[in-house]
């Protein structure tokens, strides 16, 4: 029987109003064990503690996300990802939120980085804040995603590129979903997507909608063990980096994280308006994907603001994944991707590994 009641968070919820400067990240972890133990914290409870969190700002330090990353990933589901001692695996993913409604550039670019080279566990999952969500996308280009069993770690395939659907592995989450949709500000919960992911990568490349998250979120990234990373923060509070000028950007190399700014003349690229890189519908993106990863060299011309958001993307995440020395040949590597047809080939092998996990779950 569990220790957890309504009468223990109780003092800690005094302690979150009363006085959350002295709020560790060991109450935090202890708060959400409440929260995830059936009957051990009232609704009402749940709502003031996510309030609380939010309104005095805990929710924004950095060992507070991290706490609360770790009770997530001790919660979740577990991925089995074959060589992952001996493979850089990385990935490349936004919080959301940041209400431009774009293209889906982070699942794009990280299937062009796949085929470049690197080995990419894309953890993502459907739309909230826009049209298109990256699991929305793959599913309108066929793909399938297997959702493991409490029992037995989920085998992640060694192929140069994989999509882990979070909801699949965060039953947790669920608890909260209610609380979230009915309170009127984003939570501590809607931005940890990043921060917990089950394939564990070393390197990332995260993008957060606000600029006052950056330093917060890399300093998260290296208190859960990514040894290489790249936050990244559009001027516009664009979560991704931006094809229209500047980006903020938070690097963790070596243990220490350097602040600096992103342009994309860095990447031997031009610049295009936000207006130009807009996304549609999952279909609408599905069939833009297919068209620029499927032309070769001959890209229609009216795809080149796309193509160029996602070569910027991709050769950032191809830089942390220590396949590219620089972002100009970042891009390189990422042109010759997808005129070669290699990222469209990462898309086949892992539609291919989905549809033999399906077939392999159909029989047992």
């Amino acid at each position: 029987m569990s220790s957890y009641s309504p009468d223990t968070f109780k003092p800690l919820l005094a302690k979150l109003v009363k006085t959350p400067e002295y709020f560790t990240p060991d109450d935090v972890r202890v708060a959400l064990e409440h929260i995830f133990t059936p009957d051990a914290a009232r609704p009402e409870q749940i709502g003031a503690f996510l309030t609380a969190l939010h309104v005095n700002r805990v929710e924004r330090r950095p060992e507070s996300l991290a706490a609360a990353a770790e009770v997530l990933r001790q919660r979740a589901l577990k991925a089995a990802v074959e060589d992952i001692d001996k493979d850089f695996v990385v990935d490349i993913v936004g919080t959301g939120g940041d209400g431009h409604d774009t293209f889906n550039v982070s699942t794009t670019a990280a299937i062009v980085a796949a085929g470049a080279g690197a080995r990419v566990v894309k953890h993502g999952s459907r739309a909230s804040t826009s049209a298109s969500g990256s699991a929305d996308l793959l599913q309108s280009l066929g793909c399938l995603f297997t959702a493991p069993t409490p029992d037995v770690p989920m085998p992640i395939a060694k192929v140069p590129f994989t999509f882990i659907l979070a909801p699949h592995y965060h039953p947790a989450l669920a608890t909260l979903a209610p609380f979230r949709k009915s309170l009127p500000f984003r939570t501590m919960f809607n931005v940890l997507g990043p921060l917990i992911n089950p394939a564990r990568p070393k390197g990332m490349v995260v993008g957060v909608a606000e600029p006052e998250l950056g330093q917060t979120f890399a300093e998260s990234l290296r208190n859960g063990g990514v040894e290489r990373a790249l936050v990244v923060c559009g001027a516009e509070k664009l979560d991704e980096i931006s094809c229209a000028g500047k980006t903020f950007a938070w690097e963790l190399k070596d243990g220490e994280i350097k602040a600096m700014t992103l342009h994309p003349e860095q990447f031997g690229l031009p610049v295009h308006p936000l207006s130009d890189v807009s996304g549609g519908t999952p279909q609408e993106n599905a069939e833009i994907f297919k068209t620029l990863l499927t032309s070769g060299e001959n890209i229609p011309e009216r795809l080149t603001p796309i193509r160029n958001f996602v070569l910027l993307n991709a050769a950032a995440l191809l830089v942390v994944a220590g396949v590219a020395k620089d972002f100009k040949e970042g891009v390189e590597l990422g042109k010759q991707s997808i005129a070669s047809g290699k990222a469209w080939e990462a898309l086949e092998l892992f539609r291919k590994a989905g549809e033999d996990a399906a077939a392999q779950m159909n029989k047992n």
